[in-house]
């Protein structure tokens, strides 16, 4: 079935009337009456589904209570998008509205062209099968994608503005374990042994590209008539430039298993049979690109890190009340999960 959007989560509802009287004279379809709808995938900034008139769009927006800038910016997110379609990368939403007036929602946020496709989440939806054949296409396909990615040229598309590549991965080890301290809730060993090795072992960045930095499964959406055609990917808010091998780390970090832990499981179906493996999207990835590449392993655990950092700050934020969202209760056995990988990984010198 398609991605469906379901009755908008109490609390995180909208103000129509406020949204239609800002986007009447702006965007199509708003002169009449609309109706909004949740998307219920995701943990991080709040999507919507609405309808206006004959136009379908989907509505982005912050998550309630989150203080991280950085991660919720709108308006570098529409930017993005903005830039990836001049750069001619065509497997994004067309962007359509940025508001960076917070007296409409109380937050800067945007709207897009809905795409409407298959989204692989936690399980696949009832009335859809994809055979260990079609898994395994999906998987070369996803990382064709971000080989695509990795060689757009940032300058001449405008996209080497939106980041800082030299001393990248110094800034994301610091960044990342400054995250983690202020969001922590409890003390888990393996992540602090992490953040540690992480520190002694930074690598000297050989190349440079605009990179997704969440790049994975249930951020594609998937042509209905064939679940290999990935005719988007969505999901663009931690995109950036540097060290594309700190992207690959990330996918492959989010890349389960069928032994890894459960916990991780529900980011992505890469663990079903027929997907390759972690250490296959490596040598595929250097095959596509290539590019010889090294030192995967702390590519690797810096991606597992990352993983739990974004986690705990969401189960920081439910630990607090500031979200609602049952699923976030159960974070934490995510969060010891990734650490445990890293840690597995530095441990074997193998991902």
């Amino acid at each position: 079935m398609l991605d469906q959007p379901t009755n908008t989560r109490a609390g995180e509802e909208l103000d129509q009337q406020k949204l239609q009287e800002y986007l009447r004279d702006k965007v199509p379809g708003f002169e009449k009456e609309i109706t909004i709808k949740q998307f219920s995938g995701g943990y991080s900034n709040l999507t919507y589904f609405v309808q206006a008139g004959d136009h379908e769009y989907v509505l982005r927006r912050p998550p309630l209570g989150a203080n991280i800038k950085s991660a919720h910016d709108m308006e570098r997110e529409f930017t993005v998008l903005t830039k990836l379609h001049k750069a001619r990368f065509t497997k994004v939403p067309d962007a359509v509205h940025l508001c960076v007036d917070e007296r409409v929602m109380g937050v800067k946020f945007y709207i897009m062209k809905r795409v409407k496709g298959i989204i692989l989440r936690n399980r696949l939806p009832k009335d859809v099968t994809i055979s260990e054949e079609s898994f395994r296409a999906l998987s070369k396909a996803t990382i064709d994608q971000l080989v695509k990615l990795h060689q757009i040229d940032i300058h001449t598309s405008g996209l080497d503005a939106l980041g800082k590549p030299e001393g990248y991965v110094q800034r994301q080890v610091e960044g990342w374990t400054k995250r983690y301290i202020n969001a922590q809730t409890d003390d888990i060993a393996s992540m602090n042994e992490v953040v540690a090795w992480m520190q002694k072992n930074i690598p000297i960045t050989s190349r440079t590209s605009f990179i997704h930095n969440d790049f994975k499964y249930d951020n594609l959406v998937l042509n209905p008539t064939d679940l290999t055609d990935i005719v988007a990917i969505l999901d663009w808010e931690m995109a950036t430039v540097g060290d594309p091998l700190m992207d690959l780390g990330t996918t492959l970090a989010y890349w389960a298993e069928a032994s890894d832990a459960d916990a991780l499981k529900p980011f992505s179906l890469t663990w079903k049979p027929g997907n390759l493996t972690r250490s296959e999207v490596v040598s595929y990835y250097q095959q596509q690109s290539g590019t010889p590449i090294g030192n995967m392993v702390f590519y690797y655990v810096f991606g597992a890190f990352k993983v739990g950092v974004i986690c705990q700050q969401i189960y920081h934020r439910f630990k607090n009340g500031l979200t609602k969202d049952p699923r976030f209760a159960s974070l934490i056995y995510v969060i010891n999960a990734c650490g445990e990988n890293a840690r597995r990984a530095i441990e074997k010198n193998t991902i």
